[in-house]
């Protein structure tokens, strides 16, 4: 693939510590996007961006709580500060704590709606009025398998998971004279932290058993990110589903 419609866009990326954000800032950063890595693991983000800097890229390392909409807002206008403009965010940082509701987790509930669904919000607010003022832009948020279907213990992270499908489109819709593009991603099991999250010990294990054996890796959404990116300007790739062709559900 000749990804010439990557190179010099400027790219502000959340939950880019690890997983599917840091896969995706290093695959952008080698096609010669400029990416802004946030994330709170500020450790993380700043020995990724020196490794990048080193490689020859162009990176900007911004640490970012995306459930605070000032944080926010500070991300995108000092990457558009520093760089002159911001054409994709992706909305990727998440959270998936499995576990039946009868069990209260209350604190996770607030946790997933918080980080998965008013993280992408905020992604929003802070970048619209740069993109609309542009007239160009491109909203990439991360959906689920589990925003399209659900599963046991999983229904609160679907809920999220349907709500950010529900946002995109009505976002995609409302956009339209601004030439911003929207596109959903909705992966299935791709080995990441994200297991890590899951506080019943049980159901950690039982969901790590069936992801390992199937798990695709996290370079797999990478790609599927630069594809969307890397269409002209007048091609809108509103959703991506994927998973490992072994993956049944």
């Amino acid at each position: 693939m000749n990804n010439q419609n990557i190179a010099g866009k400027v790219v502000v990326i959340t939950g880019a510590s690890s997983g599917l954000g840091e896969a995706t800032a290093r695959l952008l950063s080698s096609e010669g996007a400029t990416v802004v890595l946030a994330a709170r693991r500020t450790d993380r983000i700043e020995t990724l961006a020196k490794e990048l800097k080193e490689k020859g890229g162009k990176t900007l390392a911004v640490p970012t709580d995306v459930t605070d909409r000032q944080q926010m807002k500070q991300l995108v206008d000092q990457a558009v500060s520093e760089f002159g403009r911001i054409d994709v965010i992706l909305n990727n940082a998440g959270l998936m704590p499995l576990a039946p509701l009868e069990s209260l987790k209350t604190d996770e509930w607030d946790q997933m709606i918080d980080v998965n669904f008013k993280g992408v919000l905020n992604g929003i607010a802070a970048a619209l009025p740069h993109m609309k003022e542009q007239k160009s832009g491109h909203f990439i948020n991360v959906s689920s398998v589990y925003g399209h279907k659900l599963g046991p213990d999983a229904t609160v992270y679907c809920a999220t998971k349907f709500a950010v499908r529900a946002l995109s489109e009505g976002l995609r819709q409302e956009v339209k004279p601004y030439n911003i593009r929207t596109t959903v991603i909705s992966p299935g099991a791709v080995a990441t932290e994200l297991l890590e999250h899951i506080s019943d010990e049980k159901i950690q294990a039982e969901t790590k058993g069936f992801v390992d054996q199937i798990a695709v890796p996290a370079e797999t959404f990478a790609r599927m990110v630069a594809f969307a990116i890397n269409e002209p300007a007048n091609v809108d790739v509103n959703e991506i589903l994927f998973r490992p062709t072994a993956q049944p559900i």
